[in-house]
C-alpha cells in the first residue's frame, strides 16, 4: 500500500475521533447546563454580595477579563453595580471569579 491510500483510510477516522466527537460531547454539555439555567436548578444567589454593599472592593472576572476596583452601590437580580473613579460601572455577576473586600 502506499502512503496516500494510508491517508484517504486513516484520515476521516482521526478526524471522527479527535475533533468531531470531543465537540459533540462539550456542545451536549452546554446545551444541559443552559436547560438546567432555565428551569431554575441553577441559580446564583447574590446575598453573599449584598452584605457588602457600601464597602470597597476588588473584583476580578477572570485571568483575561478585567479588575474593578470600587465601592458596591447596589446589586439586583444577577447584575453589580459599582462606584469607580471613572464612574459607575455594572457588571454581571455570572462571570465573576472572585471579589476582595478592602
Amino acid at each position: 500500500m502506499s502512503s496516500s491510500s494510508w491517508v484517504v483510510i486513516y484520515l476521516p477516522l482521526f478526524i471522527l475521533f479527535f475533533i468531531i466527537l470531543p465537540q459533540q460531547s462539550q456542545m451536549q454539555k452546554s446545551i444541559i447546563l443552559k436547560c438546567k439555567k432555565r428551569k431554575g436548578l441553577i441559580s446564583m444567589t447574590n446575598e453573599v454580595i449584598k452584605k457588602y454593599i457600601g464597602k470597597n472592593c476588588r473584583i476580578s472576572t477572570g485571568s483575561f477579563g478585567t479588575n474593578v476596583i470600587g465601592k458596591i452601590i447596589d446589586v439586583n437580580e444577577n447584575w453589580i453595580e459599582i462606584e469607580t473613579k471613572k464612574g459607575n460601572e455594572l457588571i454581571n455577576a455570572e462571570f465573576i471569579q472572585s471579589i476582595k473586600i478592602d
